[in-house]
C-alpha cells in the first residue's frame, strides 16, 4: 500500500511534466496570451521544479519524510485545481510556479522510499517499478493530454490530478510511517547558488531557441549567471566545511562514491534521449506525416509498452545477471532503434514506428533501472534522500538540455536543407526534364515551396535521430566506471553482503 501511494504521486507529477504542451494553443485563446507568452505556462513550472529539487533532503530531515510527503501532494492537488480554474496567463503561471515547488520533492522522495522499505536483494525490483511510472509518464502524457482537451476542455488536463492526488495523500498519511528528524543547518549561500544556477540554466535553455541563442543579450547574461554560481556553489561545497566547520547545503562526501557520480552522468544522458526523442515523434507524425492527436499517441503507445515489459523482466533478473550487462544490452538496443529511426520516410507505414518504438521502449527500461539500482548500491543510507533529489535534478536537467539541442538543430536543419533541395529544383536542372518550365501559376509554385520545405523538415528530423543514436553510442565507455557491489572488493561489498 506504501508503494501504491507514493507511485500514485509519482506518476501524477511526471505525468504533468509534458501533459499540458498539448494543449497550450487551446490555452492560448482561452486566456488569451500571445504565442511568446504562453509558453511561460511550461517555463515557471519547469524552472520552480528545478530550482526546489534540490531542497529535497534538507526538508525530509527537518520536518519528516512523511510530512513533506503529504505537504507536497496536497500543495500539488491544490495548486493543479487552481490551474484548471486559472482565468488569466499571469494567474495560470502563478499556479504552474506553485506546482512546480510542491511537485518538485515528489521523485526523490518516492525513490528514497522505496529504496529504505525494501531490502537490498528487492532493490532491483523496486527500482522496476518506480522507473515504470517515471519513464511512462512523460510517453503517456501528450496522449492523456490531447485526448482531454479534444474530449472535454483544456482545463481537465489538471483537473485530473484531483482524484489521484486525494488518493494518494489518504494512502501516504495512511500507511508511510514517519522517520526521524535531524536538525541540519540549512546553507542558505549554497542553496542560492545553485538555485540561481539551475534557474538561469533552464531560463537559457527554455529560451534560447526563441531568442536566437547567443546573439541575444538575455541568453548571454543567463549563460554568464549559471556559470558563475555553479562555479562558487563548487567552490563553496568543497570548501566550507573544513573552513568553518557547518554543513555545506549538499555533503561533498555524497560525490565520493563512484557509483553515483557515473550514475549522475548516466541518467542525464538517459534524460537527453528519453525527453527528446519523444519531444520530436509527435510534431513529426501531426504534421509531416498528418497523423490526428489519436493515432499519434496510438502509435506511440507500444513504446510505453515495451518499457513496461523490459522493467518487469530486468526487476527479476537483476539478482542473476551483473547489472553492468543489462545497461549495456540496454544501450545497444536504444541504439539500434535509433538507427531504424534514421531509415523513416514521409511515406512510410506505422510498422515502422511501432517497431522502433518497442525496441526502445525495451532498451531504456533495460538501462534505467539496473542504473537507479547501481547508482545508490555503494552510497550510505543517510545521503540517500540528498542523493535521489541529485538524480532526479540530472535526469530533468538532461532532458531540458536535450529538447532545447534536438529542436534548434531541427530548426537549423529545415532551413540548410531547404536551401540545399531548392538549389536543384529549377528549369534548368535535366533530372526534371523541363517539368518546370510551364509553371506560373502562384499556387502552383507555393505547393512547390510546400512540398520542399516538408522533405527539408524530415530530413532534420533524421539528422536528430542519428544524433540521438551517437548519443547512446558515447554512454558505453562508462560501464567501465560502474562496479557491481557484490562483485567488489572494497568495504562496501562486505557490508553489502553481510545486508
Amino acid at each position: 500500500m506504501i508503494t501504491v501511494s507514493i507511485m500514485l504521486a509519482t506518476i501524477m507529477q511526471v505525468l504533468d511534466t509534458t501533459i499540458a504542451n498539448v494543449a497550450l494553443p487551446s490555452m492560448q485563446g482561452s486566456l488569451g496570451a500571445a504565442q511568446d507568452t504562453i509558453t511561460w505556462v511550461l517555463t515557471s513550472y519547469i524552472v520552480a521544479a528545478a530550482i526546489a529539487t534540490p531542497v529535497t533532503g534538507w526538508m525530509a530531515e527537518r520536518i519528516g519524510r512523511k510530512r513533506l510527503f503529504l505537504t507536497s501532494v496536497a500543495g500539488f492537488t491544490v495548486a493543479s485545481l487552481l490551474c484548471g480554474l486559472a482565468g488569466s496567463l499571469t494567474e495560470m503561471v502563478i499556479y504552474r510556479l506553485f506546482q512546480g515547488l510542491f511537485g518538485a520533492a515528489l521523485v526523490p522522495l518516492s525513490q528514497a522510499v522505496l529504496l529504505d522499505i525494501n531490502p537490498r536483494e528487492r532493490h532491483g525490483q523496486a527500482m522496476a517499478m518506480w522507473g515504470a511510472g517515471i519513464m511512462v509518464g512523460p510517453i503517456a502524457g501528450p496522449t492523456l493530454g490531447g485526448w482531454l482537451t479534444d474530449s472535454f476542455d483544456w482545463r481537465w488536463v489538471f483537473y485530473i490530478n484531483l482524484p489521484v492526488g486525494i488518493l494518494a495523500f489518504l494512502g501516504i498519511l495512511a500507511f508511510l510511517p514517519e522517520t526521524g528528524k535531524r536538525i541540519r543547518r540549512f546553507d542558505f549561500f549554497g542553496f542560492a547558488m545553485l538555485g540561481l544556477a539551475i534557474g538561469a540554466f533552464q531560463m537559457m535553455l527554455d529560451r534560447g531557441e526563441q531568442l536566437d541563442w547567443f546573439s541575444s543579450r538575455e541568453i548571454l547574461l543567463e549563460t554568464a549567471l549559471a556559470t558563475g554560481c555553479l562555479w562558487v556553489f563548487v567552490v563553496h561545497t568543497m570548501t566550507a566545511k573544513s573552513a568553518t566547520g557547518r554543513d555545506t547545503f549538499i555533503d561533498p562526501k555524497i560525490f565520493a562514491d563512484r557509483n553515483f557520480v557515473t550514475g549522475l552522468l548516466f541518467i542525464f544522458i538517459v534524460g537527453i534521449i528519453l525527453l527528446a526523442t519523444m519531444a520530436l515523434l509527435p510534431p513529426m507524425l501531426q504534421n509531416l506525416l498528418g497523423y490526428p492527436t489519436v493515432t499519434t499517441g496510438l502509435v506511440l503507445a507500444p513504446r510505453g509498452v515495451g518499457t513496461m515489459i523490459s522493467m518487469i523482466l530486468v526487476g527479476r533478473l537483476m539478482h542473476r545477471i551483473d547489472a553492468r550487462i543489462l545497461i549495456f544490452g540496454g544501450l545497444m538496443l536504444t541504439t539500434w532503434s535509433l538507427w531504424l529511426m534514421t531509415g523513416f520516410t514521409i511515406e512510410m507505414g506505422e510498422r515502422s514506428i511501432l517497431i522502433s518504438g518497442v525496441i526502445q521502449g525495451l532498451g531504456l527500461g533495460l538501462v534505467f533501472v539496473p542504473l537507479s539500482t547501481l547508482a545508490f548500491a555503494t552510497l550510505e543510507a543517510r545521503f540517500r534522500t540528498d542523493a535521489t533529489s541529485l538524480f532526479s535534478l540530472t535526469r530533468n536537467l538532461g532532458s531540458s538540455v536535450g529538447i532545447s539541442m534536438v529542436m534548434t538543430l531541427l530548426a537549423q536543419n529545415t532551413q540548410v536543407n531547404h536551401a540545399v533541395l531548392a538549389e536543384h529544383v529549377t528549369p534548368f536542372n535535366p533530372m526534371l526534364d523541363g517539368r518546370l518550365a510551364d509553371i506560373t501559376d502562384l499556387s502552383a509554385v507555393a505547393s512547390l515551396n510546400a512540398e520542399v520545405t516538408r522533405q527539408a523538415m524530415m530530413i532534420a528530423y533524421l539528422d536528430d535521430f542519428k544524433l540521438m543514436m551517437f548519443v547512446a553510442l558515447l554512454a558505453v565507455p562508462m560501464l567501465l566506471l560502474l562496479r557491481n557491489p557484490r562483485r567488489s572488493p572494497g568495504p562496501d561489498a562486505h557490508a553489502a553482503a553481510l545486508d
